[in-house]
């Protein structure tokens, strides 16, 4: 029973980072239905042109956003699914842990930076309109 408990401890500060990864994949798709609402009124107005590549743009770095953050969820729920065998089988998997944390951040940060990218290219695209 002891292991059990000590295997939940070790378990809960990643499932709090899934809960933000869960917001993140929220905001990011908010965006991207912002962009695709803009994107179908200008195809249907006549003036399309540079907006409509520049949107383009954004729904790639939006969905190349949602790819690194929906690993990053992946990667993370993966390390606490080890985490927990390895607390209930009394095993030593930080072999197995530690790069799979690693390599959840560094799909965070890809996602994180992609997103930044978007919104510096709206804010791009905003400068331009005003």
């Amino acid at each position: 029973m002891l292991g059990l408990a000590k295997a939940i401890q070790l378990s809960v500060a990643p499932v709090f980072l899934l809960t933000a990864i869960a917001g993140l994949l929220g905001v990011i798709s908010n965006r991207l239905a912002r962009v695709l609402d803009r994107a179908q009124a200008l195809r249907s107005a006549s003036d399309e042109g540079l907006d409509l590549a520049l949107l383009k743009r954004r729904m790639t770095l939006l969905t190349r956003s949602t790819e690194a953050v929906t690993v990053t969820g992946v990667l993370v729920s993966a390390v606490v699914a080890v985490t927990f065998v390895s607390a209930i089988a009394v095993l030593d998997l930080a072999a197995i842990v530690v790069p799979l944390f690693v390599a959840a951040m560094l799909a965070l940060m890809v996602g994180l930076l992609t997103l930044l990218l978007d919104a510096r290219l709206s804010a791009r695209m905003i400068r331009q309109r005003f």
